[in-house]
């Protein structure tokens, strides 16, 4: 950090003032990463390490405070982490897009715009993406996603061999994920939740057998257009002001980049780069996590685990004192320690620790359930509860569809609110998939349709309950055709939906060449008197 930025009391917006940078945050002689930003990476390493279960790489509560005592090597083995916040993050994203997301044009099935965005979700695998996002998100704060016109396959490796990309790949609109620590926004004039321009900046060491060099690539993105730099970093030691360790670097001089072109024209009036925040306020561009609010929380359950295990472990063989044992003849043995007393002392004995481990174990139950409640997460969702106030019930006595939605609503909303962030960013992702293949002309529409896109709670539905609910709201109608009701019930798109109304026809076909057996069913229609008598008229004259 320089002489300069120790100076600085407004490098970041308040309440009380917005910043307005003229220079670029990203240039030679400038600190990499900005110093406003290494906080919001610091915090990202930490909630990484707490999803990934390091939590010894994050605190050593319990370690540090009795680093000085006899018992600082025995802590250190004992150190027990639960990874609590692997689930608490993962759990929203699976009610999230549990359920495939479906997105639809507003047009015909067969209308060029609809096939186009069923190409684009099959194709990206959009709620595997989805997924994986949310989780991320969950411990971070923030997400991003990219939309890029090009190759899907990597082709470097057969281009810098002098071979040719074969014939058959062909360039197309492309959504991936951007990872939050390689995002710098650039905030417009007096608007903190309005951006500018994304620098996508990643520091990339090229190795050699002898060498290790730093470079930064950086990708800016402003409406309209791409400029790709290429920088030399010089290493400039570790900040470790936010509570993790972050490089920080000088960045030298420009280098070439390696590419054709070092401008791109997107043809777009928006920046191709999505912002989702995972919980949001007014006054902040960037998100707040699912774990920052519960980090210290963690780390005092896994404090009070260690002091558990430590105390079990210590007097699980106790120290034993009675009458001074002679020799080993006949004398009995203790596993522990032993002190000898004299025939008037007090009996023999064990030194025990005579506290109750019962405190320990109410306090972790409060912990337990202050780490749920602030996460928004009932205890039961997870087919028990882990602390041992069970007043919430298993949520296992409830199958009525209302009773369910009751039951899960914290983690509904949650999940709602998250939904609220995805939904506008894929939205956006999948219009601009359509606005850059219109431009070079893959799919012939008249003007590109921002898509509608239907989620699902994730919770399991009761279809009986549903049928009968919309045949008392319809008078007994119907109220689904058969596409609907196949797409609906196989869970998919148009294209497979119709292949299997084509297989059904066909089968009708085929089976409609036989006699219907309900044919001897049919009752004969009563004769006349005169239709009898012409029947013996008949049979006289044959004979």
């Amino acid at each position: 950090m320089g002489f300069f930025n120790l100076l600085k009391k407004h490098d970041q917006p308040s309440d009380e003032y917005t910043v307005r940078k003229t220079y670029s945050i990203i240039r030679e002689g400038a600190q990499f990463p900005p110093d406003d930003s290494i906080k919001r990476l610091a915090k990202y390493k930490r909630m990484r390490k707490l999803f990934e279960g390091n939590h010894r790489d994050v605190y050593e509560r319990a370690t540090d405070i009795l680093k000085d005592s006899p018992q600082a090597k025995q802590l250190e083995k004992l150190y027990i982490a639960i990874n609590l916040a692997d689930i608490l993050v993962t759990k929203p994203a699976d009610l999230l897009v549990g359920e495939p997301v479906h997105f639809e044009s507003g047009l015909d099935d067969t209308s060029e715009e609809q096939k186009a965005l069923n190409r684009y979700v099959e194709e990206n695998d959009l709620n595997q993406l989805l997924h994986e996002s949310a989780m991320s998100n969950g411990y971070r704060g923030d997400a991003w996603i990219k939309v890029r016109f090009g190759y899907r396959q990597d082709y470097s490796e057969l281009i810098a061999r002098g071979l040719e990309i074969p014939e058959d790949a062909k360039m197309e609109s492309v959504v991936e994920h951007v990872n939050a620590n390689c995002v710098f926004p650039e905030f417009s004039a007096g608007n903190v939740k309005q951006i500018k321009a994304v620098n996508i900046a990643q520091v990339e060491w090229v190795e050699t057998e002898q060498t290790e060099i730093p470079f930064l690539n950086v990708e800016r993105h402003i409406p309209g257009h791409i400029f790709y730099t290429r920088y030399r970093l010089y290493q400039n030691g570790v900040d470790v002001s936010g509570g993790a360790p972050i490089s920080v670097f000088n960045i030298g001089e420009e280098v070439p980049t390696g590419r054709e072109e070092d401008h791109e024209e997107t043809f777009l009036p928006h920046i191709p780069v999505f912002h989702i925040p995972y919980k949001s306020i007014d006054d902040s561009y960037f998100g707040i996590g699912g774990l920052e609010k519960i980090e210290t929380t963690l780390a005092a359950i896994n404090d009070r685990l260690v002091q558990i295990d430590y105390i079990l472990w210590k007097h699980s063989d106790p120290t034993a004192y009675g009458p001074d044992l002679e020799g080993s003849g006949d004398s009995v043995q203790f596993g522990g320690k032993y002190i000898p007393v004299t025939k008037d002392d007090t009996t023999p004995g064990y030194m025990v620790w005579q506290a109750q481990l019962d405190a320990a174990f109410k306090e972790l139950d409060v912990l337990f359930s202050n780490v749920f409640q602030m996460a928004e997460t009932p205890q039961w969702l997870f087919g028990t509860t882990i602390s041992g106030d069970n007043s919430g019930g298993t949520g296992t006595s409830h199958t009525d569809g209302a009773a369910i939605k009751a039951r899960f609503m914290p983690i509904l909303s949650k999940v709602k609110r998250i939904r609220a962030h995805y939904d506008r960013a894929v939205r956006d992702a999948l219009w601009t998939c359509m606005l850059l293949e219109k431009a070079v002309g893959i799919i012939k529409v008249e003007k590109a349709v921002y898509p509608r896109a239907i989620w699902s709670d994730g919770l399991p539905k009761n279809e009986k309950e549903l049928a009968e609910i919309m045949q008392i709201r319809t008078g007994g109608k119907p109220t689904i055709d058969v596409r609907g009701a196949i797409k609906q019930q196989d869970d998919v798109d148009d294209e497979k939906a119709d292949e299997i109304i084509r297989r059904i026809e066909e089968d009708e076909k085929t089976t409609s060449g036989f006699v219907d057996g309900s044919i001897f069913n049919k009752e004969e229609p009563e004769r006349s008197p005169s239709d009898e008598d012409k029947e013996e008229i008949t049979e006289e004259d044959d004979s």
